[in-house]
């Protein structure tokens, strides 16, 4: 094989060898090859192969509309209305639903959804947001010039990340990330080439930070790169937490005082289901802590179209907002966004209808209201359903999924199965997955993709598929581990 490859590869300019050799660093397990194998097994079923299983059920990614989760109705109307101005013409729209397309029509070139916008984006957008903030934190201000309208909140994490990394050797950046993590961290780290910090979230305290953890992992870091920012994930991903008002003061003080910049991921913050859990925004805790906090402390905190009650991910819509930032260093993330010329201007529309939806005494607001409820509703029933009957299975221990959209239960695995995985070259915990892949059809993601403490293994499951589809889901699991571990006993 390797042969072929030296064969195939010679007088090519771009070789693997030849190849930027952080991109081969990066590693990214949400499409991993468990779901690569996962795809392979579905065109096997429908070239007629039989397997133990008719169909696979994919529970590895946040896409909502793939699992069936149905799209917020005022949101298509509009963008409809958007993309084919003719509509505006049409009875069957809502009065609201036309006057919010006109308005962002005539903020386009052309009238046109089809055009550039400014590279910081829609001008009339970032001013919604700017308002939704402001009602959200309750009317601390936000300058509509500290928003950037971005491709999803990935675009946004991975363009501070850009501006961050510097340095060679000791001096190099290095970037605190939670672990477990979400992989988008680790994966542009690698290609930046900055030191990833790894601290560790405390499962036995249902996944919160811990501020001597972070002391921990910081004055390690230090001995041999400079870390210059902390990135929270807030509610979690992939481990369903919502960090208290207590820990995020905490966290900022911890940041100002050690004079890190604070990345705060925020794109579930409508996703919070656990009795006495709120979603507290970094910059309203920020702005409560005093001038002497707000006037200094960097941040920058992400939104998506993607979660929540939206489910929007392919229309790849979100903003970022940033504080405190340096004006010459703001001049250069402009230049830096202006490069990539514009955020999908679909996705900035999106992002404007999430900020400005409709209101009480519009025609769309009881629909509206009884869409976005009932999703909630469900997404926190089957947060519920899913830690319940986890945690029912010898073996498996789940934490309350208090927010986000994923439960990430710790499994015990065999002393027989960790010395086989390890015997193929496998991580325990993906060789488990695997198993389950092709025994069951079920596709999880392995804790190792997302990172674990050393010793333990886990898997990050989905809440969203349909309730029936989720019942199956788990009574699977719950035969597959009872097998696996008599298998392996």
């Amino acid at each position: 094989c390797k042969v072929q490859r030296s064969a195939f590869s010679q007088n090519k300019v771009l070789t693997i060898d030849t190849m930027n050799p952080n991109v081969k660093k990066m590693e990214y397990a949400v499409r991993g090859p468990i779901v690569q194998r996962a795809m392979q097994i579905e065109k096997e079923l429908r070239e007629g192969v039989k397997k133990p299983f008719t169909e696979v059920i994919k529970a590895n990614i946040g896409d909502a509309h793939a699992m069936g989760q149905q799209p917020i109705t005022f949101f298509r109307q509009v963008l409809a209305l958007c993309s084919y101005p003719e509509l505006l013409n049409d009875n069957m729209f809502p009065e609201d639903a036309k006057s919010r397309a006109r308005r962002i029509l005539q903020a386009c070139g052309g009238n046109s959804l089809g055009a550039y916008s400014a590279s910081q984006g829609i001008d009339c957008v970032r001013q919604d947001v700017a308002r939704y903030i402001e009602r959200r934190d309750g009317g601390v201000p936000c300058d509509p010039d500290n928003v950037y309208l971005t491709t999803g909140a990935s675009n946004g994490i991975v363009t501070m990340l850009q501006l961050l990394v510097c340095g060679e050797g000791a001096s190099k950046t290095g970037v605190m990330i939670s672990i477990p993590q979400y992989p988008l961290y680790s994966a542009a780290l690698a290609e930046l080439g900055a030191v990833q910090v790894n601290y560790y979230l405390n499962e036995d305290k249902c996944w919160s930070m811990d501020l001597s953890e972070l002391e921990r992992s910081l004055a390690e870091a230090r001995k041999h790169c400079n870390p210059k920012a902390l990135c929270v994930i807030n509610p979690g991903n992939p481990t369903g937490q919502v960090q208290s008002r207590q820990c995020i003061e905490d966290v900022i003080r911890f940041a100002a005082k050690e004079h890190l910049f604070l990345m705060a991921d925020e794109v579930y913050q409508d996703n919070v289901y656990a009795e006495g859990c709120q979603f507290h925004s970094f910059k309203k805790v920020l702005f409560e802590l005093g001038p002497q906090y707000s006037n200094t402390v960097e941040l920058a905190s992400f939104h998506s179209t993607s979660k929540c009650y939206m489910g929007e991910c392919g229309f790849r819509g979100g903003y970022m907002e940033v504080i405190n930032m340096d004006p010459e260093v703001k001049a250069q993330l402009t230049k830096l966004v202006s490069i990539r010329l514009c955020a999908p201007v679909p996705g900035q529309a999106l992002m404007d209808l999430v900020v400005n939806s409709p209101q009480p005494g519009e025609p769309s607001y009881t629909t509206f209201m009884k869409e976005r409820t009932a999703t909630l509703s469900l997404l926190a029933e089957k947060a519920k359903l899913t830690e319940e009957i986890l945690n029912t299975v010898p073996g498996i221990t789940c934490n309350p999924v208090q927010g986000a959209m994923y439960s990430f239960p710790n499994i015990s695995l065999p002393q027989k199965a960790i010395k086989e995985a390890k015997a193929l070259g496998q991580v325990p915990d993906m060789f488990y997955c695997m198993k389950m892949l092709e025994e069951t059809g079920i596709c999880l993601v392995p804790g190792s993709g997302f990172g674990q403490k050393d010793g333990t293994y886990h898997f990050r499951m989905t809440i969203l598929p349909p309730t029936d589809k989720l019942k199956i889901l788990l009574a699977k699991v719950k035969e597959f581990h009872l097998r696996f571990t008599q298998q392996y006993s």
